[in-house]
């Protein structure tokens, strides 16, 4: 096929590999773990479905790791992992409730 003069074919992306996967997965979740640690986010291009899943795998891995809601956002683009915000203990309302009692009678 020609191309234009002075242009280069775009570059074709090879698909992992399901052992490329597995690995990328568990490399890419320690990374991201000290990045949220250490600056509450971390950011990534992921520019095609492929990449986009295998950082929401990542995102959950991580999750699962730390204990703590991990929430991903994509826009096409980029990629962002976050800490989601973490429900309260399920007493908490009662607690409220509890300190306002009413007036003694």
């Amino acid at each position: 096929m020609a191309h234009p003069l002075g242009t280069q074919p775009a570059p074709r992306r090879t698909p992992l590999s399901a052992e490329e996967r597995v690995r990328s997965e568990a490399n890419f979740a320690s990374l991201v773990a000290e990045q949220l640690i250490a600056n509450g986010r971390f950011r990534v291009s992921a520019d095609t479905p492929e990449m986009v899943e295998l950082f929401q795998a990542v995102a959950r891995r991580v999750g699962e790791t730390l204990q703590r809601p991990v929430v991903s956002y994509a826009n096409g683009r980029y990629i962002v992992i976050t800490f989601g915000q973490e429900e309260a203990p399920a007493e908490a309302p009662a607690q409220y409730r509890g300190d306002r009692q009413a007036a003694p009678r």
